[in-house]
């Protein structure tokens, strides 16, 4: 079964408070989700049009499980205390077998 996966990368970060906020409730409810943090604002160097822009890679054991993590009402509650702090690009992405 392949892995799911959560891709985030942060455009813009407004509110650093906000961020912080969702960061303390995100953790929780990516593990409880079942979700290992893979790499969270590491260096990240850019090529092509890319920007180098910090950059969060969540694996979880399925697709399915990513999905149903997204949708948790713990990690819904994160959203919330994040609201507009951010501009981030959000994938949930199948890997492959």
């Amino acid at each position: 079964m392949p892995k799911g996966y959560w891709v985030s990368a942060y455009r813009t970060i407004s509110d650093p408070e906000k961020l912080a906020a969702y960061n303390k409730l995100a953790g929780p409810a990516v593990e409880a989700g079942g979700g290992r943090i893979l790499a969270r604002g590491s260096r990240v160097v850019a090529h092509d049009a890319g920007i180098a822009e910090r950059t969060v890679l969540i694996e979880f054991d399925s697709f399915e499980q990513a999905l149903a993590a997204h949708e948790s009402a713990a990690y819904q509650e994160a959203l919330v205390a994040l609201s507009d702090g951010v501009e981030r690009d959000f994938r949930i992405v199948e890997g492959i077998d």
